[in-house]
C-alpha cells in the first residue's frame, strides 16, 4: 500500500494561485491512478481532478476547468495540483487519493467516485479570502 501526504495549502486572496503537492511513499507510485478531492465545511467531499498512472489522461470537474491543472512526476513520486484564479468557493480541505484500477468503468467516469479510491492522504487546507 502506498502512503500519501499533501502539502502546499494556505491562505490566498481571490484571484491568486496555490500549488498543492501529493507525495507518495511505499509501493511503486507510478502504478497508481491519482485524484484530488475537496471538502468544504458542511458539504460532502467532491471530485476535483484526476490523472492516470501513465499521465496520458487527465480529468477535471467542470467548476475547475481552465483554472486548475493536475500533473505528475513519477520519478519524484509526486502529483501536483496547480490552482489559478482561485475563488472563495474553492475554500476547502483538499485530499489526494489513489488506486490501481484499470477498468473501463474507471476510465469512463469512475475516476470521479470517492468509493473507487482506497488510499487517502490527511488533507491540506486551502482558504481563499474575498
Amino acid at each position: 500500500q502506498v502512503q500519501l501526504e499533501e502539502s502546499g495549502g494556505g491562505l490566498v486572496q481571490a484571484g491568486g494561485s496555490l500549488r498543492l503537492s501529493c507525495v507518495a511513499s511505499g509501493r511503486t507510485f507510478s502504478n497508481y491512478q491519482v485524484a484530488w478531492f475537496r471538502q468544504a465545511p458542511g458539504k460532502e467531499r467532491e471530485f476535483v481532478a484526476a490523472i492516470t498512472w501513465t499521465a496520458l489522461s487527465t480529468y477535471y470537474a467542470e467548476f475547475v476547468k481552465g483554472r486548475f491543472a493536475i500533473s505528475r512526476d513519477n520519478a519524484k513520486n509526486t502529483v501536483a495540483l496547480q490552482m489559478n484564479s482561485l475563488k472563495p468557493e474553492d475554500t476547502a480541505v483538499y485530499y489526494c487519493a489513489a488506486n490501481q484500477l484499470r477498468t473501463a468503468a474507471y476510465y469512463r467516469s469512475g475516476y470521479s467516485k470517492e468509493s473507487n479510491y482506497d488510499t487517502w492522504g490527511q488533507g491540506t487546507q486551502v482558504t481563499v479570502s474575498s
